[in-house]
């Protein structure tokens, strides 16, 4: 559902938030043209400089990157009364904060943009308690995000059931498992398979022990009837077990998980330009939610506040094709928002996507500047290679290095993917681990994480590269600009087939290992 938003109309919320803003960077409303006329508009900002890709990076500064950045901090601590730290949580204040932010930057432009918002159901967790006995210890277990809660919310009691092969085809459960926990390992499907097959085969709660060394923390994902109280865990802990089951012995265990699985509205934030072929877009976008556990300064503040910026600054400019920009929420609860509006598009609107840019987290402290390696070779839809390349030159033309990193499901193309969308787009790393090799490459220290403040309550203002932020802002506002010129060169679009696309999106489905941040499978 979308629903256009008036920027002239400030919610009691807006005011409180616009009320505590006031940074440069935010700047105060203003009428859009003379009656909110359309073709006004269109008469106005069609006098303005053609838009090029050097001309739209130029106008990228650091101090307006940083500005927001502490006028979306400023809005996190609005949820500091419900969560006792900020947030930018789905459902919270500090995320109705930032979408209203994010509405009123761009209503204050003088009608270069139509500004709109999609409204969507979202399903959001939390797990209060959890405890796993197997045998006669306590081990450290892991409840997947959205797993239901064990019955009535209390311990249960039951003998342990090894479960054959994988547990992805509902015959590798037998008469053993009715009443039982489920120990299944880990592998060629996902966690909602396994645990929905145990609550069909009548378990009372399933573990997925990890098929390699670590532990296991993922999610169910969308909610299923016979989903089960679910576990992740490593190997370790379970394989003792496996052996004394595998000799005819009985043992027993106990499994306790207290979560609550709801359903709530929220929203995207849509803004596309006035001018330019309304039937060839370029698309970008960030999420605007961060995890609950803190602000989300980098994670994305980083990424959508680029992409604010540099929609900002692209009304100083005429554009030839259209440029759509996105605010996703929900990302954090396994991509829902971008994933909800690639799937509602309509064959008609999907075609007019040419390319969709990912942005999400620029700025990491220990960064390194990284690409999403699409490949024509790994059916990525044709486009994905070209956009790929752009960046590799773009990073060569600033001065810097890359490094590429896989398309494996983790932030917010994989809905455009599956779309048949061509998609790309760079990041600066999460919690995976600089080596010494990119330590030559990039700076920093090597066996860190890239940002040692993802997922955490410290990313806040202290977790910002403004090197590296500013290089990759630098270079989304190239993107932006390149293509809003001009798409020549650039592959053009062509529907598939119901049957040739339902077959892709089952073999895209089968290599995102992630769903966001959290693992699937």
């Amino acid at each position: 559902m979308y629903v256009k938003f008036n920027p002239s109309v400030l919610l009691p919320l807006g005011l409180l938030v616009s009320s505590t803003l006031s940074s440069p960077a935010f700047p105060q409303q203003q009428p859009l043209v003379p009656g909110n006329d359309l073709s006004a508009a269109i008469r106005i900002h069609s006098k303005k400089p053609p838009v090029d890709a050097e001309s739209l990076a130029a106008t990228i500064k650091t101090k307006n990157l940083l500005a927001r950045a502490k006028d979306l901090y400023t809005i996190a601590h609005i949820s500091e009364h419900e969560y006792g730290h900020p947030t930018r949580v789905i459902g919270s204040l500090g995320h109705l904060g930032t979408v209203k932010y994010v509405q009123q930057v761009l209503g204050s432009l003088g009608g270069y943009y139509s500004v709109s918002e999609q409204i969507f159901p979202a399903v959001s967790g939390n797990i209060y308690e959890s405890r796993l006995v197997l045998g006669h210890h306590t081990v450290p277990a892991s409840p997947m995000s959205l797993t239901p809660p064990t019955k009535n919310k209390e311990p249960v009691f039951a003998k342990l059931a090894a479960v054959a092969n994988d547990g992805c085809s509902e015959t590798d459960f037998g008469d053993d498992v009715k009443g039982a926990i489920a120990l299944i390992k880990r592998g060629n499907c996902s966690f909602s398979k396994k645990s929905e097959n145990a609550g069909k085969a009548g378990a009372v709660a399933a573990v997925v022990y990890n098929n390699e060394p670590g532990s296991v923390s993922g999610t169910l994902g969308t909610p299923l009837e016979h989903h089960v109280a679910t576990f992740g865990i490593a190997a370790q802990f379970v394989e003792p077990i496996l052996e004394e089951l595998k000799a005819g012995k009985e043992v027993d265990g106990s499994a306790y998980i207290d979560s609550e699985v709801k359903i709530i509205k929220t929203k995207n934030v849509i803004a596309q330009t006035v001018l330019g072929d309304q039937d060839n877009c370029v698309m970008l976008g960030g999420h605007s939610d961060s995890v609950e556990e803190g602000p989300g300064v980098n994670d994305d503040g980083s990424g959508s506040i680029t992409v604010l910026e540099v929609a900002v600054q692209l009304a100083k400019f005429s554009v030839n094709n259209c440029a759509r920009f996105a605010w996703w929420s929900g990302e954090e609860e396994g991509l829902l928002g971008s994933t909800y509006y690639a799937e509602n598009l309509s064959a008609e609107e999907n075609k007019k996507i040419r390319l969709f840019m990912d942005y999400d987290m620029l700025a990491s402290v220990n960064f390194a500047y990284q690409i999403y390696n699409a490949t024509d070779a790994e059916g990525d839809p044709k486009g994905s290679e070209e956009l790929r390349n752009f960046y590799i030159e773009g990073y060569k033309n600033l001065g810097v290095n890359y490094t590429f990193i896989p398309f494996d499901g983790r932030s917010d193309y994989v809905g455009f993917i599956e779309a048949g969308i061509p998609a790309g787009g760079i990041a600066t790393g999460a919690e995976g681990i600089k080596t010494p090799e990119e330590v030559e490459m990039f700076g920093g220290r090597a066996g860190e994480w890239y940002d040692p403040c993802y997922h955490q309550l410290c990313d806040d203002l202290t977790n910002l590269n403004e090197t590296a932020w500013n290089v990759n802002a630098r270079l989304v506002a190239k993107s932006v600009g390149k293509y809003a010129e001009s798409f020549e060169g650039f592959p053009k679009r062509t529907l598939e087939t119901d049957e040739v696309r339902a077959e892709r999106i089952g073999n895209e489905r089968k290599k995102w290992k992630y769903r966001g941040r959290k693992l699937v499978m």
